[in-house]
């Protein structure tokens, strides 16, 4: 009976002990994620997979269609020059239930947040007054056949670009690298 006892007290003295000192491993295991989060935040381009597969290019067209997709969903430009991207609707349904457009949001903007806001946005093709200080650039909305053009000039940095019409955005979307 006595060494049924014993086994879990020693048990318990050796988990005691090895805890000890747990201050110094703390302090050393902080400084090394600090390290770390230091690294992570110098880096200016966010990596993304393919873009070396992309042509550089400050001359772009996107086109819409009826099955909710852009043709182009990863675009390579150079940082600080105008950008020209042309959007093309080629799909046939009307403007009411199928329109496109283009929307050039600031990096780290909340996608699905943006796509809220512009739902409720149909008085102003669906770009939220709300959340303007996201944008960079739009199209206007286009119904089947129409096309329009934007310019822009971006800084260094990865862009998320979407179709703000209802429904579209979870699907519509892409990225500009300016590098």
């Amino acid at each position: 009976m006595k060494k049924l006892f014993f086994v879990p007290a020693f048990l318990l003295a050796v988990g005691i002990t090895s805890c000890g000192n747990n201050a110094e491993n703390n302090d050393a295991n902080t400084s090394t994620e600090s390290q770390a989060t230091t690294e992570e935040t110098t880096v200016d381009v966010e990596t993304v997979p393919g873009i070396e597969e992309v042509t550089l290019s400050n001359t772009w067209v996107v086109e819409g269609n009826d099955q909710m997709q852009f043709d182009v969903n990863l675009i390579r430009v150079k940082a600080g020059e105008p950008v020209e991207i042309t959007l093309k609707n080629v799909g046939s349904m009307p403007i009411e239930s199928m329109g496109h457009n283009l929307v050039i949001l600031t990096p780290g903007t909340d996608i699905a947040t943006f796509g809220g806001e512009a739902t409720a946005a149909a008085d102003n093709e669906y770009i939220p007054k709300s959340a303007l200080s996201s944008i960079v650039e739009h199209t206007k909305l286009l119904g089947p056949g129409e096309e329009d053009k934007i310019t822009v000039t971006l800084d260094k940095g990865v862009y998320p670009y979407l179709c703000s019409f209802p429904g579209h955005f979870g699907i519509m979307q892409g990225k500009i690298v300016a590098e």
